[in-house]
């Protein structure tokens, strides 16, 4: 009979929720303390250095387990997927690049506080849509998933009052449909064959 193991199959999403998770035990411990010190991101002095570490870390921030879980619930679904068909590297450096621009975004425009992995969320959501392009067509799905995603943050912005960061998920959003221009560039605008 043989053996079955367990796989790692994700590093970068497997890591990145066993980081997360740490990090909301963490918060739960220090009464929060860590959570704003260094896990959630917010307009500071930049002589201050843990306000380079905030401009990143705030993706590992989550307000309670329930933040925790809506966010890791679709990342651990979409999250595999992503990292097998684009490599573990490039997915790290998608989720850094995001979290910079998401970051910055919040501390540029905003002053209020900014945690948790929705803006990773929303980009490997669009990014997810990219999955069964194919030369020269751009699949009805993408399409439907911009526009009910997106444009639900959209309208949800202008009508409903809540702690949810609507901009960040709309620059997530943009982030993964940047991404998925950028890696299937071929795919969609082919060169004409001479």
């Amino acid at each position: 009979m043989k053996k079955i193991f367990i796989q790692y199959n994700s590093p970068v999403v497997l890591t990145f929720a066993g980081i997360s998770l740490f990090v909301l035990l963490l918060g739960r411990w220090t009464d929060h303390a860590s959570t704003m010190a260094v896990f959630s991101v917010y307009r500071s002095s930049f002589a201050d250095p843990l306000a380079y570490i905030r401009i990143f870390g705030h993706i590992l921030g989550h307000a309670d387990f329930e933040h925790f879980f809506n966010n890791f619930l679709i990342l651990l679904l979409i999250g595999p997927m992503l990292e097998e068909k684009h490599g573990s590297k490039n997915i790290l450096l998608l989720i850094g690049f995001t979290a910079l621009i998401t970051g910055l975004v919040q501390i540029i425009f905003f002053t209020t506080v900014l945690l948790g992995a929705s803006g990773i969320v929303f980009m490997f959501m669009i990014l997810a849509g990219f999955a069964n392009l194919q030369r020269g067509r751009i699949p009805l799905t993408l399409i439907l998933v911009v526009v009910i995603f997106l444009g639900r943050e959209f309208i949800s912005g202008v009508t409903i009052e809540d702690s949810v960061s609507r901009v960040t998920h709309i620059v997530g959003g943009i982030c993964g449909a940047a991404f998925g221009l950028i890696i299937n560039k071929d795919a969609l605008f082919p060169k004409k064959e001479e």
